[in-house]
């Protein structure tokens, strides 16, 4: 009797007797509830010409006094748009933005940064390769800022084959120290990098900012990674045209950054079309800020991967959804997620809806164990669903799963997949509930012979 008393008692009083679990969103829902959160910035109206600052696009004259008043003048006037007309603007040295600022590069309009790297010292807070350190300044470089913008049909263009992208061959020395600081948890204050070393920057970085629109440009010759949005949100990135085949030149890296839009854009890159992170190993677990609620819909891949998740991911990814895209010409991976047990972290609730690829290396690809190295931290990975995806030709494999024997792949969905012509047509280890709905890797085996 008092058992029954106790029980009423409960459900009476505030807590549910109703078990039932809570109503799980569909993709389509839940990606439209993350596209509620992703506005665009407003572009000001208070707009002022470059070339009254001084700048003329002649090819010569550095307009980076120009860019600096312009800027200066917009900081001043709490916010503007600086009109970028047509001609070639040689840029010795970085632009860093301030708030409430929109740069629109018209069409015949090219920017050309300098490849003195005196130009871009002193050194900046920044990241490498998952790891904050003082590097020389991203050439165009937003930290702490909200409501920015770079649109317009210009060009962006890094200059930078023949320079900078040439330090890749000397940068061992350092790119090891920076990976031992992190993992010894140095400073930051004496990760001073820079003058002396040669840790390449990135072309574009948004450092802390909200609010970000990038729109129309055409992105080129990058010294390293061509846009870097670095612990930003609210980001939005369409009709942006890359053409870029520099070493380490990937299109667009989020990291540490959520609510992103990614659509309508044409790649053409020597990298990764979108590298999605969230820091390297001690730092990356430490700094714990997940890579999350990312749309990449409605684009044109071409270079060495697709869409590739990690491999520095070790504060982890989440809710990242690849749709209505298509792939031209020869891609390495098409679908890319990689990790190894140095990272930790997860990667979880991935949605592949409707793309196609030409010809591969391999379709697609999950490790947990990148480069063969690593112990301690192994990556959780699962709740990948891929739908309606198909492929001419994998000159190695269609499918391929790779977990770790302590943490293996797992709830990996598979559905309406076609792949043309595969060497190998699936290679699954440590992995478990792979799920696989309508796929055909090869030619289709339909009605089965018989003897005669």
């Amino acid at each position: 009797m008092k058992r029954y008393l106790y029980l009423l008692f409960i459900c009476v009083y505030g807590v549910s007797c109703d078990r039932s679990p809570e109503k799980q969103l569909s993709r389509t829902e839940k990606r439209d509830q993350i596209l509620k959160n992703i506005v665009p910035p407003k572009i000001s109206e208070n707009t002022m010409l470059l070339t009254k600052f001084g700048a003329v696009g002649d090819s010569l004259t550095d307009a980076k006094p120009a860019f600096d008043k312009a800027i200066e003048a917009c900081r001043e006037q709490k916010g503007g748009k600086i009109i970028v007309p047509p001609g070639t603007y040689i840029v010795n040295g970085p632009i860093h933005l301030t708030n409430n600022l929109c740069i629109e590069l018209q069409k015949g309009a090219k920017l050309v940064f300098g490849s003195n790297p005196e130009d871009y010292l002193p050194a900046v807070l920044t990241s490498w390769e998952g790891t904050f350190l003082y590097n020389y300044s991203p050439f165009i470089y937003g930290y702490q800022l909200e409501d920015v913008a770079i649109i317009g049909e210009g060009v962006i263009d890094g200059n930078s084959r023949d320079s900078f992208s040439k330090w890749a061959e000397n940068q061992k020395e350092s790119q090891l120290l920076s990976r031992k600081m992190n993992h010894e948890n140095t400073p930051l204050k004496e990760r001073m990098f820079g003058k002396g070393h040669f840790l390449r920057p990135q072309l574009i970085q948004f450092f802390e900012c909200k609010n970000i629109l990038i729109e129309g440009v055409t992105i080129k010759n990058s010294p390293f990674w061509c846009v870097h949005f670095l612990k930003s949100e609210n980001i939005t990135a369409r009709k942006v045209k890359f053409d870029a085949f520099n070493r380490n030149n990937d299109g667009f890296d989020p990291e540490y950054s959520k609510n992103v839009l990614i659509e309508d854009v044409d790649f053409n890159n020597g990298d990764d079309n979108v590298a999605i992170k969230a820091g390297r190993d001690h730092e990356g677990r430490r700094t714990g800020i997940t890579s999350e609620n990312i749309i990449i819909r409605n684009c044109r891949f071409k270079g060495l991967h697709g869409v590739v998740i990690g491999s520095e991911m070790s504060a982890g990814v989440q809710n990242v959804f690849v749709e209505n895209c298509t792939a031209s010409g020869y891609t390495k991976r098409g679908i890319y997620l990689k990790s190894n047990p140095d990272r930790g972290g997860f990667i979880r609730d991935i949605y592949v809806n409707n793309v196609s690829f030409a010809d591969v290396e391999d379709c697609f690809f999950i490790t947990s164990y990148y480069h063969g190295e690593g112990k301690g931290f192994e990556t959780d990975i699962r709740n990948v669903f891929v739908d309606n995806v198909t492929c001419r030709k994998a000159t190695n494999a269609g499918v391929v799963i790779q977990g770790y024997p302590s943490k293996k792949v797992r709830d990996i969905h598979f559905s309406n997949v076609k792949i043309d012509s595969a060497a190998t047509g699936l290679s699954l280890s440590n992995a478990e509930n792979i799920v696989f709905n309508n796929v055909i890797i090869g030619q289709e085996v339909k009605v089965p012979s018989h003897a005669k």
